[in-house]
C-alpha cells in the first residue's frame, strides 16, 4: 500500500453516517493505547493522517480515511481505557455491532494487539466478535520496536495460543516507529481489498 492521496471523509456516529459508495474497506481496532493512529499513518504514508485523542476511550466515532479514492482505511477508535457510562458504552457496542456484522464492503479487520503484554480480556472479546461475525481478520502486534526480537517471536506464539485463533488468522509483529512489519501488513491489506465483496469470497 504505496497511496498518493489520503484523506478523512467520513466521521460516522450512527449507521446510516457509513460511506454508501460500495468501495471496498479495511478497518483497524483494538484496545486504546495500542499504537493504531501510529500505524495508520505509517500505513498509509501520512504522519499525523490519524490523530491520537485528547481523551483517549472517549471517541464514539468511526472515522472513514479514502484512499487513492478507491478504497477506505476505517478507524475504530480504542476501547476500554477510559471510564463511561452504560448508556455511552451501549450506544457505542451497537454502532461496532452494526459496522461489524453488516457492512458488505468490508475486507479484512486488522485487530491490534500491544506485543508487550500477553492478551487481555478485551482483545479474547474482540476476536471472539470477530469471529462470530465471519469477518475476515488478521492480528497485529504493535510496539514491537520496544521488545527483543526473540520476546517478538514469543508474542506471536502466544497471542495465537492465548485467543485460540484458527491456523488461518496470520499474526503480524509491526513497529510504527521502525518501519518494520509494514511490508508484509500492506501486502496483507492490499490483498484483501482486491477481493470481490462476501464473507465467503
Amino acid at each position: 500500500m504505496r497511496p498518493k492521496t489520503v484523506e478523512m471523509v467520513r466521521a460516522a456516529a450512527r449507521p446510516e453516517d457509513f460511506p454508501r459508495d460500495g468501495r471496498p474497506e479495511v478497518v483497524l481496532l483494538g484496545r486504546s493505547n495500542v499504537g493504531k493512529s501510529s500505524l495508520i499513518n505509517r500505513l498509509v504514508g501520512r504522519k499525523g493522517i490519524a490523530r491520537v485523542s485528547k481523551a483517549p476511550g472517549r471517541t464514539r466515532e468511526i472515522f472513514f480515511y479514502l484512499v487513492d479514492d478507491r478504497a477506505y482505511v476505517v478507524d475504530v477508535p480504542g476501547f476500554g481505557y477510559a471510564r463511561v457510562s452504560a448508556s455511552a458504552r451501549a450506544a457505542w457496542d451497537r454502532l461496532l455491532a452494526s459496522y461489524l456484522g453488516h457492512r458488505e464492503p468490508l475486507r479484512l479487520a486488522l485487530q491490534l494487539v500491544d506485543s508487550r503484554h500477553p492478551p487481555q480480556p478485551l482483545d479474547h472479546a474482540l476476536a471472539a466478535l470477530l469471529l462470530e461475525n465471519e469477518v475476515p481478520f488478521a492480528i497485529v502486534l504493535t510496539k514491537a520496536d520496544k521488545i527483543s526480537g526473540s520476546r517478538a517471536a514469543q508474542a506471536a506464539a502466544e497471542v495465537r495460543r492465548e485467543i485460540d485463533l484458527p491456523p488461518w488468522i496470520q499474526v503480524v509483529t509491526t513497529s510504527a516507529h521502525t518501519g518494520a512489519g509494514m511490508k508484509e501488513l500492506s501486502r496483507i491489506v492490499d490483498e484483501a481489498l482486491a477481493r470481490p465483496a462476501g464473507k465467503d469470497a
